[in-house]
């Protein structure tokens, strides 16, 4: 999967929350300053051409859908962090969460009781 930039990220959101939407509709969505018309529109088909939307024809206009979705983007964005970063650990990643404190204890039992259900159900 390619890279995002902020503003295309901007962008898919409002595809990931909204649905399927109109060029003018994303326009709309954006806060104040809003862009061009036009530059929206360029984004819009560089997403496209990236693979992250598909299109509707309506006449002379087009309705654009994710073809992506959020959580599948989420997947492949931690994969890549984590694999770059944190030297493809997962555990590094929860430790590095552990020393800076952003994770609980209870949490971690939490992840622990997750990955053990997990555990149990492709042993049955």
């Amino acid at each position: 999967m390619k890279h995002l930039t902020n503003r295309e990220e901007e962008i898919m959101e409002h595809f990931w929350h909204k649905g399927p939407l109109f060029v003018k509709e994303v326009v709309d969505l954006l806060a104040s300053p809003k862009p061009h018309y036009n530059t929206i529109s360029t984004i819009v088909r560089g997403l496209e051409e990236k693979g992250f939307l598909a299109h509707e024809q309506f006449g002379n206009t087009h309705r654009y859908y994710a073809k992506i979705s959020l959580e599948e983007f989420s997947k492949t964005s931690i994969n890549k962090i984590v694999k770059k970063y944190f030297d493809k650990s997962y555990a590094s990643v929860v430790s590095m969460f552990v020393e800076e404190q952003e994770i609980t204890t209870e949490e971690i039992k939490e992840l622990i009781r997750q990955v053990e259900e997990q555990k149990n159900k492709k042993n049955e």
